[in-house]
């Protein structure tokens, strides 16, 4: 959205990259670490500076401020979204609205703070997002690798799903143990893991970077490989999991790239 807003009055380019990452990169911080949760004031506090230090070259650009307003905006909304009562403050004595109160009046003006900045940006960039969004809608080569997206990563675990069951069946049916116990744990978190397995799949191989799919897998064979510990069921649930997700991922990233008249890989 800050990129959006910027590309008109900045001119696009590297100046409008350095803001629109800037920006972006002093919101990722203080989100990325939990301070809007755990230091309120060091994230606004890092948000504000590094936000200066981005517009810095830009200081005579309008939009480059309305920028600046809405990140602020956003990382104050944040922490008072994440308020609790008593929990953190300034550090002197002073009674502050930030820092007192009932915790669901924090809240709720931290939803406030995030629903201006959300106001202030479509203000700002409401000609200049429309015309972006009527371009993505309209656009049949991004709908085809939207749609193709959701087939992997969705249709992929119902794939997925229906290829292990034979074995998740076999695991139930287990008596209880330590072996039905370690297979279970390991097979637990397989759900998540395959989303971002199948999004990243595709991603490479819509992008026709075969090869930094095959780099994916094997981060996650060295990082996830059933050991003997785990059983034979689930080194059986891994092997036939990855390989569907593979097959779909593979499949839908080799059609998308063919319908839009790219070649498969």
């Amino acid at each position: 959205m800050i990129n959006e807003i910027l590309w008109a009055d900045l001119g696009g380019g590297v100046e409008t990259a350095r803001v629109f990452f800037g920006l972006s990169a002093a919101l990722s911080m203080p989100w990325g670490t939990g301070w809007q949760r755990t230091r309120p004031w060091l994230a606004v506090s890092f948000v504000t500076l590094y936000g200066v230090y981005v517009i810095a070259p830009y200081m005579d650009e309008a939009k480059a401020w309305w920028a600046f307003a809405i990140a602020v905006l956003l990382v104050g909304g944040s922490a008072l979204m994440h308020h609790s009562a008593g929990s953190w403050s300034p550090g002197f004595s002073l009674t502050l609205p930030l820092s007192s109160g009932a915790s669901m009046a924090a809240r709720r003006v931290g939803v406030v703070l995030m629903a201006l900045a959300a106001v202030l940006a479509l203000w700002t960039a409401g000609r200049k997002t429309a015309t972006l969004s009527g371009e993505f809608l309209l656009s049949d080569r991004a709908a085809i690798f939207l749609s193709a997206l959701l087939l992997a990563v969705f249709g992929g675990g119902a794939l997925s799903r229906a290829a292990t069951a034979p074995v998740c069946a076999e695991v139930e049916s287990m008596p209880d143990g330590p072996e039905k116990t370690k297979a279970l744990d390991f097979m637990s978190g397989s759900k998540n893991i395959g989303l971002l397995e199948r999004g990243l799949l595709f991603v490479f191989i819509a992008a026709g970077q075969p090869e930094a799919a095959a780099l994916v897998l094997a981060a996650k064979s060295l990082a996830r490989v059933p050991t003997n510990d785990h059983g034979k069921h689930a080194s059986e649930y891994f092997l036939i999991g990855t390989l569907a997700s593979v097959i779909a991922s593979l499949v839908m990233g080799m059609a998308a790239r063919s319908a839009v008249g790219l070649s498969v890989l």
